[in-house]
């Protein structure tokens, strides 16, 4: 455990200020080539430098928090490199997998699990499939604070587990371009380079609260061919593997359901195979053995004392 000091309020100095005036320059001029100017980057840049410089302890805190920045601006910039100019984008094969293993019989039809749910839909479950969805990126990121005020080591050790995993996904995305169930049932078989990204299923929580919260996140999605693996069922199955590591009791059973609910959630709503879930645990799995066995390795281990001493 850590012991926090009392925030006090950080004093700027020109090597402080010339830092974060050269990061965030080469940043929007890097993400002006590849991706365009967005709104988002001058909020990134604006909290960036806000907490840098607010207090001692905000400036600890945002540099613990820059690993999960650079996660996200390593998936922005995707949008830059399609997966589908480098690989042939799985779309019936991948589909017909899903139906012959996991099939489900309704008639004379044999049906993907998604098909078998598009045609049982309720309101219940699409708002209850909706909050679990929502959780996929909070849940851990409010994981990874609750750490960084109570366990300075463990933080580490989670954020960069996370970002392995991503990127362990990220390869995969490229080895393996994958098209979601809800392109299937929009487009067929057909590959349709620079589809926008889609709510899907849950576009019936969307109606439900009369409001378009998932239309404006999956608007800006980086690449709809990019369902195998499904990092989404990862990144739960990672809070829970470091909730039990913690010894943290009760709140473990809230991780296990909030885990098992987006599992569910990625079928019900057209984002995800099975396959795709499947995957997504097994890239979550691997990425865990991965890094225990690089965290005892000399380069991992100074990086992470010296990250120790800036955040500490």
């Amino acid at each position: 455990m850590t012991t926090e000091i009392p925030s006090q309020k950080v004093r700027s100095t020109t090597r402080d200020l010339f830092f974060t005036l050269s990061v965030s320059v080469l940043y929007l001029a890097i993400s002006y080539l590849l991706v365009g100017f967005k709104t988002d980057q001058l909020v990134l840049i604006g909290i960036f430098s806000t907490l840098y410089f607010l207090s001692i302890n905000t400036r600890k805190f945002i540099i613990g928090f820059s690993i999960f920045i650079i996660y996200w601006i390593i998936y922005d910039y995707m949008k830059a490199f399609p997966n589908y100019n480098y690989s042939v984008v799985h779309i019936a094969d991948l589909y017909h997998f899903e139906q012959n293993v996991f099939g489900i019989t309704q008639g004379k039809l044999l049906l993907t699990p998604n098909e078998y749910w598009l045609l049982h839909t309720n309101t219940f479950l699409d708002v209850l499939t909706g909050f679990f969805y929502l959780m996929w990126i909070p849940v851990p990121l409010a994981f990874a604070a609750f750490l960084f005020f109570k366990n300075k080591p463990y933080f580490l050790y989670f954020s960069l587990t996370f970002v392995l995993v991503n990127l362990l996904g990220f390869v995969v995305y490229y080895l393996y371009p994958a098209a979601p169930p809800w392109y299937v049932q929009q487009h067929g078989f057909d590959f349709i380079a620079g589809t926008p990204g889609n709510t899907a299923g849950l576009v019936r929580f969307d109606h439900f609260f009369n409001g378009g919260l998932f239309q404006s996140i999956y608007s800006k999605g980086s690449n709809v061919f990019a369902a195998m693996p499904s990092l989404h069922s990862a990144y739960p199955l990672i809070v829970l593997y470091y909730g039990l590591k913690g010894k943290l009791g009760k709140i473990n059973l809230f991780f296990a359901t909030v885990m098992v609910g987006i599992w569910f959630a990625a079928v019900y709503t057209s984002h995800h195979y099975i396959t795709d879930v499947l995957a997504g645990i097994c890239t979550a799995i691997i990425g865990i053995f991965l890094f225990n066995w690089l965290k005892n390795r000399k380069p991992l281990v100074s990086f992470t004392k010296s990250m120790l001493k800036l955040i500490s």
